[in-house]
C-alpha cells in the first residue's frame, strides 16, 4: 500500500468507529427511555398457612426420661434436653400486597390473549392482575395517567388501555 492509501484507510476506520459509536450511543438512549417508563408486576406470592412441621426429614426431639429412683443417675441416663434454639418458630407474616382497600369498582376484561382486572377509581386505576393465556406472552406498561397490558403471540397483538388523563378512567379493548 501507497503511503495515501494508508491514510485514506485509517480516515475511514476511524470515520466507520465514530458512526458506529454514535449508533450504538442513540439505540441504547432510545430503548433506555421507552424502558424507563415500563414497571412490571411483581409474581403475586400467597402466604401459606403456619402448620406444625411433620415431614420425613423433620427428626422428632427424644423424649425426656423420668427421674430415675436411684441417687446418682450414670453418665449414660443423663437426660438430653432440646435446646430452646431448637424449637421451630412460625414464619413470619409477609406485609399485605396492597395498603388501600380495594375500591368497590374491581373490573375485569377478557380478551382474546388473556384477562386484565383494573381496580377503577374516581380519578385513577390500578392494574390488580393481567394473566395472559397458554401460548400468549404479555407485556405491561404504566404511566401516571394510563396503563396499557398487551399480549402477543404469533405475530398477533391484543391490547388492553385504561386511560384517566383530564376524565375517569376509561378502558379500551384492541382485539383485532
Amino acid at each position: 500500500m501507497r503511503r495515501g492509501q494508508v491514510g485514506r484507510a485509517v480516515g475511514h476506520a476511524g470515520a466507520w468507529t465514530l458512526a458506529t459509536g454514535a449508533a450504538v450511543t442513540l439505540s441504547w438512549w432510545g430503548v433506555h427511555s421507552v424502558m424507563s417508563g415500563t414497571a412490571y408486576d411483581p409474581p403475586l406470592a400467597v402466604p401459606l398457612a403456619v402448620q406444625p412441621l411433620s415431614s420425613s426429614t423433620h427428626r422428632a426431639q427424644p423424649p425426656e426420661p423420668t427421674p430415675s429412683p436411684s441417687p446418682s443417675p450414670s453418665p449414660s441416663a443423663t437426660p438430653t434436653s432440646p435446646s430452646p434454639s431448637a424449637k421451630p418458630s412460625a414464619p413470619p407474616t409477609p406485609p399485605p400486597r396492597r395498603q388501600t382497600p380495594p375500591s368497590e369498582n374491581v373490573k375485569a376484561y377478557s380478551v382474546s390473549g388473556g384477562r386484565v382486572v383494573f381496580d377503577l377509581g374516581a380519578t385513577s386505576a390500578e392494574l390488580v392482575s393481567a394473566t395472559p393465556l397458554a401460548g400468549w406472552r404479555m407485556q405491561v406498561w404504566k404511566q401516571p395517567s394510563w396503563i396499557r397490558v398487551t399480549f402477543t403471540r404469533d405475530g398477533r397483538e391484543v391490547s388492553v388501555f385504561c386511560t384517566w388523563h383530564d376524565h375517569p378512567p376509561l378502558v379500551e379493548l384492541v382485539d383485532p
